[in-house]
């Protein structure tokens, strides 16, 4: 207010200064020349010009002053304050979580979108009410999520448009379930060995494997993979014991077992006797080749490793005499040790 009046005082004593100095011009023309008297016109008007831009932007300064506090606005502009604003929020949610329990999940969805802008709600209130084309266009326009969405098209049957979206995300394996699903089998096995080929790639052999006995029911290139790693130390162990899990028949399952090992090398010997003691326990049958082979690798690794003896139980699980006669075997080469 103060300032209004001293402006209000400063242009009276501006446009008074400015009357005298246009009667002093006047006064000039008639004692100096013409030229002389537009000079100084000219220099009084710059002056002036100078003096309102001040004053204009003095008189705006003050009818625009600092921005206020930021303040929490409601739909139609109303400012907020947090309580006001909490107590809103609250409301909406009840009204959503009524509507919910109506089984009215379109309207649910509408208030966490439009009232809350809680889109990720807005969209699983949706899925949840199997409204799953909506849910989907919720999650790619507005959270960009290509899963959520790709697995809502499949929920609704949209195979084409989850196809497209799981290729995106390089989804390989669900690309093939769905070609599978729509019996498009040359467009899924070739996604399928895609695939095989990225867990090959990797060293996981008994991924690979899966894919092709599982999706592909290619029994035999499974077996030829798992044989693969066995013999090129990727994963040897697990490879070998998913090798011998695939193979249903006895009989057959005793003759690989005995032909693997003829080929097996005295380095991988230990690892296969572990495989061993899973393969003693299938059968009644497989107990005595099992048993067999393990006291061969026992007999051949115990000058290096004595321990190796404790493995003895685990093919003789009922003899206790066993167990007294490695626990003999143990002191009797402790006291040579000492000696």
């Amino acid at each position: 207010m103060r300032n209004r009046k001293f402006l209000d005082k400063f242009l009276v004593a501006f446009f008074v200064l400015v009357l005298f100095k246009i009667i002093a011009i006047i006064a000039q023309w008639s004692q100096q020349a013409i030229q002389d008297a537009l000079t100084g016109v000219f220099k009084f008007i710059f002056f002036v010009c100078i003096v309102v831009v001040l004053i204009v932007l003095l008189q705006s300064k003050e009818k625009d002053p600092l921005p206020p506090v930021q303040k929490k606005y409601g739909g139609n502009g109303v400012p907020l304050d947090s309580s006001i604003f909490d107590r809103l929020k609250n409301m909406y949610e009840d009204i959503a979580e009524k509507h919910i329990q109506n089984n009215e999940y379109k309207k649910a969805a509408v208030v966490y979108m439009n009232l809350l802008k809680d889109y990720y709600r807005a969209a699983k209130t949706l899925e949840n009410g199997e409204f799953y084309n909506e849910a989907a266009a919720v999650y790619l326009k507005k959270l960009n999520n290509k899963a959520d969405a790709a697995n809502c098209y499949v929920n609704a049957k949209q195979y084409d448009k989850a196809i497209t979206l799981y290729k995106e995300l390089q989804q390989k394996e669900k690309v093939g379930d769905l070609y599978k699903m729509i019996d498009d089998l040359e467009n899924a096995f070739l996604f399928y060995q895609m695939v095989v080929d990225d867990y090959l790639m990797s060293y996981q052999m008994v991924k690979a494997s899966l894919v092709y006995r599982n999706k592909m029911d290619m029994h035999q290139e499974a077996q030829k993979v798992l044989l693969r790693g066995w013999e090129e130390n990727h994963d040897p162990l697990n490879c070998l014991q998913q090798y011998f899990d695939n193979i249903g028949d006895v009989k057959k399952l005793e003759h690989e077992i005995l032909q693997i090992f003829r080929r097996t090398p005295s380095d991988k010997k230990i690892i296969y006797l572990e495989a061993m003691k899973q393969e003693f326990k299938k059968a009644p049958e497989l107990r005595v080749p099992t048993r067999n082979i393990a006291y061969e690798i026992i007999a051949e690794k115990v000058k290096t490793r004595s321990e190796i003896v404790n493995e003895l139980k685990h093919f003789n699980p009922d003899d206790e005499v066993i167990l007294k006669d490695i626990s003999r075997y143990k002191t009797s080469r402790n006291k040579m040790f000492r000696n």
